[in-house]
């Protein structure tokens, strides 16, 4: 087994970290104040690849694969966790499925110019009543001649107020069941949909929407594929982002573990830095073992994904633990801090903040629980 990461691996990391640093950086503190994302962020992650690293060449991609996908996401999370989520909510779970069943003329339209960055996507599965049961959805899709009318509500839907189109799931029939299910690519802003964008206490600098659908017609070529029954094409799409996302809980545990241990030497007390302390100095060292724990299983899942054989028990052990690792990993960075923790001159609070949206979204902790239990039998 080799464990090294590829020379292109490397010189992708070098890009996206300079780019990051460079770029984003300077935009964070005033993006997460307001509350707004700077759109114009999208070509140029598009100008250099990054949208559609992890896609083939022949279909306009850059060719690259689940581990460069998962660089990009942890080294754009590690400057801001607001931005990568964006990113990647338009880089996987937008238009992943478009690329994996879409018509030709839907990959004209949608995907190549979601790929440049020039339209923005969002994906519209969760319900203000539905919590994790994806099966019990209620938005419905009706048949009529030439199209559907479609009627319900998508609530936490990132990007949903600015994105050009949506990927929305919506019911084809009456039945609790998955070929209930479908997709269907809506065009935004639409006069048929309200869209309230909601105010966070994570991730505040990526927006996202509250989406009320009322009596919204779609043609038949609006349905993603030309068929119904998508729910297979959304599970699989969860479950390979569900690595994505710990990739982005990866780069923020080591952003806020950096500033802590860069803390924990230059912060004086008794002539001494406060790293010196037996107490701040095993603080540091478990968030070291813990994210280094992390890491591995990270790109075991991209690896595995890579070769075909990540499963939804695989996917959820490595969300789970990277993670709840996130989250302490930044705790301990703001007890490290002390009082300048809880101060927006150092970023550990706002990561800590973003890390906690990650034990509830893409899947709650004990969803992961859950799925990991079944697959042990239980």
């Amino acid at each position: 087994m080799n464990f090294n990461f590829s020379e292109e691996h490397i010189l992708l990391r070098e890009t996206v970290r300079r780019f990051s640093e460079t770029e984003l950086a300077p935009l964070v503190r005033e993006a997460d104040d307001n509350e707004v994302f700077p759109k114009e962020l999208f070509p140029k992650w598009g100008e250099m690849g990054l949208i559609a690293a992890r896609y083939p060449e022949k279909d306009g991609g850059g060719g690259f694969d689940k581990i460069a996908d998962c660089i990009i996401r942890e080294e754009t999370s590690r400057v801001c966790q607001a931005f990568a989520s964006s990113l990647s909510a338009h880089s996987h779970l937008g238009i992943w499925p478009i690329w994996r069943i879409g018509t030709e003329q839907q990959k004209e339209q949608y995907l190549k110019p979601a790929m440049a960055g020039t339209k923005v996507s969002c994906f519209g599965l969760s319900e203000p009543d539905g919590g994790s049961n994806i099966r019990a959805l209620k938005t419905h899709a009706k048949k009529v001649d030439g199209g559907y009318v479609i009627n319900g509500s998508k609530l936490y839907i990132t990007n949903a107020p600015m994105a050009d189109f949506m990927l929305l799931a919506a019911r084809t029939s009456d039945e609790l069941k998955a070929s209930s299910i479908s997709l269907f690519i809506v065009d935004l802003p639409s006069a048929n949909i309200e869209i309230q964008k909601l105010a966070k206490e994570s991730i505040k600098a990526s927006e996202t929407g509250l989406l009320f659908i009322d009596d919204l017609f779609v043609s038949d070529d609006a349905l993603l594929g030309g068929q119904e029954g998508n729910y297979p094409i959304i599970l699989e799409s969860l479950t390979e982002n569900r690595v994505g996302v710990s990739a982005n809980c990866l780069g923020m545990a080591k952003a806020a573990f950096e500033e802590a241990n860069t803390y924990a030497h230059e912060r004086i007390i008794s002539d001494k830095p406060i790293g010196k302390f037996q107490a701040i100095g095993h603080k540091l060292a478990n968030m070291s073992a813990e994210i280094e724990a992390a890491q591995w299983l990270v790109y075991y899942g991209a690896w595995q994904v890579d070769q075909g054989t990540l499963d939804n028990a695989m996917a959820a052990k490595i969300k789970l633990i990277a993670s709840e690792m996130a989250v302490k990993v930044s705790e301990d960075a703001i007890r490290i801090l002390g009082g300048a923790g809880i101060m927006r001159e150092y970023s550990v609070g706002r990561i800590h903040r973003d890390s906690l949206l990650y034990i509830i979204g893409e899947g709650t902790s004990e969803i992961q629980r859950n799925i990991i239990a079944r697959s042990l039998g239980f």
